[in-house]
């Protein structure tokens, strides 16, 4: 049996230390100082390095609008509400430069994890599988961007049986609620600045409490409660989750944490053009 020569063998050793099967993860922690953020760009997220959060412009204020009242029976749902009218447009929509709903102002329903149903209406059906459901309703305005505010929303965790529930129980820990990114964006004015928003429930943002947003693998660590613009996305599919942190650990509470994906389309005239 022949032996390597010292060199061959230091070179062998060589070889299989630097081949191996490990990924590495580029991590830039410069980040976004601004925007507490750090970089986690792999595999599966190019361009993500792209991918900033800015401020939302400031929007139409609802001091006083409220939900005064809602129940659901019969597969119903009803609501009474106070200083908001449905199925209006906001009226800096055409300010805001985002996605907009052109019919108008509605509520956005949450049921459990799932992307949140919009009603332009008081009283509308939705079907409810039996079983305990956590639920969060809120209004919003035109653009999809919430009113934040204790009266204009509701947050229970209710035991739906036969199409109704019965003395829903208020939710009183904390707990995070997704609702934009969703669906698809399409055109210049849609996909160039797509808004981040989401609902904290029993919970103040700052040093205690945050919100991790990774999009597309970059994360960023937001600790005030106000929508975004997320800027810098490419076109196609993208995917964001959002985690109610506490300090370096996850909260653990229901629903915690959520994904969603969505996509953004160029108008076949803008990719004609370049614009």
């Amino acid at each position: 049996m022949k032996t390597l020569s010292p060199l061959l063998l230091l070179l062998a050793l060589f070889v299989y230390a630097c081949g191996g099967d490990t990924k590495e993860m580029d991590m830039d922690q410069g980040g976004v100082e601004e925007e507490h953020g750090r970089d986690l760009i792999g595999d599966g997220n190019p361009g993500s390095e792209n991918i900033t959060l800015t401020d939302f412009p400031e929007s139409t204020d609802f001091p006083n609008a409220s939900i005064d009242d809602w129940t659901y029976r019969g597969a119903t749902f009803n609501y009474e509400v106070s200083e908001y009218e449905f199925a209006k447009q906001t009226p800096d929509a055409d300010d805001i430069m985002c996605a907009n709903s052109a019919q108008g102002q509605h509520i956005h329903l949450i049921i459990d994890n799932e992307p949140y149903i919009a009603k332009y209406e008081p009283t509308f059906e939705q079907d409810m599988s039996d079983g305990q459901h956590y639920i969060l309703t809120f209004l919003s305005r035109s653009y999809h961007e919430s009113i934040k505010t204790p009266a204009a929303h509701r947050a229970v965790m209710a035991n739906v049986m036969n199409g109704g529930f019965d003395q829903p129980t208020e939710i009183t820990d904390p707990m995070l609620f997704y609702s934009r990114p969703k669906g698809n964006y399409v055109g210049k004015k849609e996909t160039e600045n797509v808004m981040l928003d989401f609902y904290p429930v029993n919970v103040e943002l700052g040093d205690e409490y945050q919100v991790q947003a990774t999009i597309n693998g970059k994360e960023f660590m937001i600790d005030e409660w106000k929508p975004y613009f997320i800027e810098g996305l490419p076109m196609g599919e993208n995917t964001v989750t959002l985690t109610l942190m506490r300090g370096d650990s996850i909260v653990d509470a229901p629903l915690n944490p959520v994904r969603r994906t969505f996509t953004l389309e160029a108008l076949p005239a803008e990719e004609a053009t370049g614009k």
